[in-house]
């Protein structure tokens, strides 16, 4: 039976996605410590292709790996040797098993990488991130030598993982990483043609759009995941968002994913951060108040064309339904309700209504001390321990093959960081 989610979604490139949904990249850290894809990688995606999405995106392959976004991560920094190619294709084997998509994030974390990773991360300028805790360093200014092999390193990991078997490329350019720190003023604050005007700080994405494109040909998917603002004063903001998104579709860019948000203000996880969040300039749709970006992703379909991907907040089937008939989006994002069901879009298109809204009922604090969740710095500290938890349901279907919806907050957040501090120790990272 043909349904609203069960329709194919031609991309410019003429590859097909199978239907309308996409398991949104979500960072897994199940590699080993020197960036090799694991059976656990390959168990996980197995299980996911199995679940119905009709185009699957990996958490961050990272293009430098002094430049991680948390220990675990894939790393493909130059041609991958047999056993990084061999380990790749299982992956790529496994993850595509059921006739979807399987799409390579790939990404270099900036500033945004993390002290016990490298005390000193390279950043378009040399200014730290403003979270508390001591987690990052101070980052230094790229020179343009280090920018001009950053965008060659990309287009090296696209071309390994099409080698391999992987069917498309995401570009990450959102959420606070190195591409999003290019294109926001706030953290962009060079003199030279990376720096000022946003011609200038759009131009390290678009010639790694166009390393990328070079690596992989004409007839290979390649998409971009593009802040709709960074919701904070003196950031990326949505004026600026629409022009990169009609740069994109001058360079042949075959879907854009519109999300928002950095470290600092992490929108994309439906948290506020330490600063009041910069308002922007998009009117509200008529669509179900419940998708983070959905009005971002009407306004932008006024000035482009090239398929729109919208990922945060989706549970409602008919929020889901709104967004693809309004033309706001043409592939709905799933992201956090696969950790726990990694056959959502098989139950969406077997008509479920909605998806559970786990994080609802996740807490660090226990009932008693439920109060301090009010203390601003606590509620930052708190929404991103949450994520451990999702990382945690990750982990456990990587290698155990099922969630462990018993495990606490507080529990995955410990043997998240034991583990990355494992990896780091042990490893050649």
């Amino acid at each position: 039976m043909t349904t609203l989610f069960s329709q194919k979604v031609k991309l410019p490139c003429g590859t097909n996605l199978p239907n309308r949904f996409a398991k949104a990249a979500m960072t897994e850290g199940l590699a080993t410590a020197e960036g090799i894809p694991t059976s656990e990688l390959a168990r996980l995606y197995g299980l996911w292709s199995d679940g119905g999405a009709g185009m699957l995106l990996s958490g961050n392959i990272i293009i430098d790996k002094d430049h991680l976004e948390r220990p675990g991560n894939v790393v493909i920094d130059r041609p991958p040797s047999a056993e990084m190619h061999d380990a790749l294709a299982r992956w790529a084997t496994a993850a595509t098993r059921n006739g979807n998509q399987f799409w390579a994030q790939i990404s270099h974390a900036g500033r945004q990488t993390q002290k016990l990773v490298n005390k000193n991360p390279k950043a378009p300028s040399a200014i730290k991130l403003g979270l508390p805790g001591g987690q990052f360093g101070h980052p230094e200014a790229m020179t343009i030598e280090e920018i001009h092999d950053i965008v060659q390193r990309f287009g090296i990991c696209a071309a390994a993982v099409k080698e391999a078997g992987f069917t498309g490329v995401q570009i990450h350019a959102a959420h606070g990483y190195l591409l999003s720190q290019f294109l926001s003023p706030r953290s962009n604050q060079r003199i030279d043609a990376y720096g000022g005007v946003l011609t200038n700080r759009a131009r390290a994405l678009l010639e790694v759009v166009a390393s990328v494109r070079a690596a992989v040909g004409t007839d290979f998917p390649v998409a971009v995941k593009l802040n709709s603002a960074d919701f904070q004063k003196g950031g990326f903001a949505f004026e600026e968002s629409l022009q990169v998104a009609q740069w994109l579709q001058e360079a042949s860019i075959d879907l854009i994913e519109i999300s928002g948000g950095t470290y600092e203000q992490p929108k994309l996880l439906g948290l506020a951060g330490m600063e009041e969040e910069e308002k922007q300039k998009v009117a509200q749709s008529t669509l179900m108040r419940e998708a983070y970006f959905v009005d971002f992703a009407v306004a932008m379909r006024e000035k482009v064309s090239v398929p729109l991907m919208v990922t945060g907040g989706f549970r409602q089937r008919a929020a889901m339904e709104q967004a693809i008939e309004s033309g706001s989006a043409d592939v709905i994002g799933l992201g956090r309700p696969m950790c726990v069901m990694t056959d959502a879009p098989n139950q969406l298109l077997n008509g479920l209504d909605e998806l559970p809204r786990y994080e609802n009922s996740l807490s660090l604090f226990p009932s008693w001390l439920a109060w301090l969740g009010n203390l601003n710095i606590l509620k930052v500290v708190a929404g991103f321990t949450m994520q451990y938890w999702f990382y945690g349901q990750i982990d456990s279907i990587g290698r155990a093959g099922v969630a462990d919806p018993q495990l606490t907050v507080f529990q995955a957040t410990k043997q998240t960081i034991a583990a990355e501090k494992k990896l780091i120790k042990g490893g050649k990272i």
